[in-house]
């Protein structure tokens, strides 16, 4: 069924609280007390709703309540409690007379979470933060070395007889260097003992642009830019 409503919202005020209305309802609650918020604005002669009155009075006009800004004690203090009851923020004010939750729920989101992060804190864990971060780079690690350990070093010889086409070779850029030129040196030995044209490309063609000494100078200078 779920909870009905605390009274009808069509024709009821909304918005901020004028100083008639709080003087109305301060004279209504001392003199006659809190029987029934539900009835409070019925009986008081305010077009509010029960809900509406209960958190104005409680947050804003109860005698006891307490006003200024929280002091060094008070902040220590529901640090201390925050660690025990996390966001139990009914809680933690119970321990504070004249504090509402709300407030104290507003000052921690506004002050008290940045002022542990300068010192170092989590303010979900009130732990250090480097310890934390200590932790994530040595569950880093651990899983790079776990990954070492587990890649098997592949001679050329082996992926050139298990791969057919060309050669994705990984390493040094020495062993990089001197495999490609073992690949080409095999391709240009076959092409030159076939003396055959390769594909639309005759053959004395190609020789003659072997022979060129632009070709290689060509290369030279992109040795440096490949890893």
């Amino acid at each position: 069924m779920g909870r009905q409503p605390c009274c009808e919202k069509v024709g009821l005020r909304r918005g901020p609280w004028t100083m008639e209305e709080d003087s109305k309802l301060m004279n209504f609650i001392l003199n006659n007390g809190i029987q029934c918020w539900r009835l409070v604005p019925k009986l008081a002669g305010l077009m509010r709703c029960g809900k509406s009155c209960r958190l104005r009075w409680i947050n804003y006009l109860r005698p006891d309540l307490k006003r200024g800004a929280l002091t060094e004690a008070e902040e220590d203090m529901i640090i201390e409690l925050h660690s025990r009851l996390g966001n139990r923020w009914s809680k933690i004010a119970a321990h504070f007379p004249g504090r509402t939750d709300n407030e104290i729920k507003n000052h921690w989101n506004t002050r008290i979470k940045k002022k542990m992060k300068l010192m170092g804190l989590d303010p979900t864990t009130h732990k250090p933060i480097e310890q934390k971060t200590q932790h994530f780079a040595a569950e880093s690690e651990e899983i790079h070395q776990k990954l070492e350990c587990h890649q098997e070093p592949v001679s050329f010889s082996q992926m050139q007889e298990n791969t057919e086409g060309p050669v994705l070779i990984c390493g040094s850029n020495q062993d990089r260097s001197d495999s490609c030129t073992k690949i080409f040196n095999m391709e240009s030995s076959v092409l030159l003992q076939n003396k055959e044209p390769v594909g639309n490309f005759p053959m004395d063609l190609y020789q003659n642009w072997m022979d060129s000494p632009f070709v290689w100078d060509g290369f030279s200078c992109l040795e440096g830019s490949f890893p």
